[in-house]
């Protein structure tokens, strides 16, 4: 083995994947999380969106379970599985309230109209399935 295939090895390892991974998806839904701390009034507007389906508003206030408290467990690496159903749950969801006129959509440019939700969506699936790697509170536990 080579010093730059070892390198390689050594630098993007499944673990190493594993932890990319869980930073991505767990960095990228908890900068939508705090912006609905810190615009309240978004809550009022997913509400809305419960009760057009018939829903109480009130379930809106999980979106701070979907997009604060999973995220910052992917981040590091706690209970990691539920927390990426958790991210999971929050995306179909969004995707169902928010976004399904354009589940079929493409933009402007042929992309998916929801390709941030379909990735956000995907990459909590995945992480689900692969787990949090060694590099996690979930390793530290065994």
């Amino acid at each position: 083995m080579t010093i730059l295939q070892k390198a390689n090895a050594a630098c993007m390892s499944e673990d190493t994947a594993k932890l990319l991974l869980r930073i991505t998806v767990g960095f990228l839904m908890l900068l939508h999380g705090i912006f609905k701390i810190q615009n309240p009034e978004s809550i009022s507007f997913i509400g809305g969106l419960f009760e057009n389906y018939g829903l109480p508003a009130f379930l809106a206030y999980l979106v701070y379970i979907g997009e604060v408290l999973a995220p910052l467990m992917l981040l590091v690496g706690f209970k990691t599985r539920l927390a990426a159903k958790l991210v999971a749950i929050t995306m179909v969801v969004a995707i169902l309230l928010a976004h399904a006129k354009d589940i079929f959509a493409l933009t402007a440019t042929g992309g998916a109209a929801i390709e941030l939700q379909l990735l956000l969506l995907i990459g909590a699936v995945t992480i689900s399935a692969l787990g949090a790697g060694k590099y996690s509170l979930d390793a530290k536990k065994g």
